[in-house]
């Protein structure tokens, strides 16, 4: 099978990445447990912010600004969904 680059991507990603992220329901990677992003134990130091697990409290995400730059690390999310409308 052929392979295309990250730009044949652009279409699907940007209907992820155009969503509200607290209307999201994440499972945590940490101790499984899902819910809304909106319910997340937000941290907010410096140039940072960091979300965490309401139950374990692990880290679920790490987002950042810095020298011209953003940072979203999500390591801590192991499933991030959105429910859509009925087609």
């Amino acid at each position: 099978m052929d392979h295309l680059d990250g730009n044949a991507a652009a279409g699907e990603l940007s209907e992820v990445f155009a969503r509200d992220v607290t209307t999201a329901v994440a499972t945590c990677a940490g101790c499984g447990m899902t819910g809304p992003v909106a319910e997340a134990m937000v941290y907010k130091a410096g140039m940072g912010t960091v979300l965490r697990c309401p139950g374990c409290d692990a880290v679920l995400l790490r987002y950042a600004r810095g020298g011209g730059e953003l940072h979203v690390e999500m390591r801590g999310v192991r499933v991030l969904q959105w429910r859509t409308a009925s087609r």
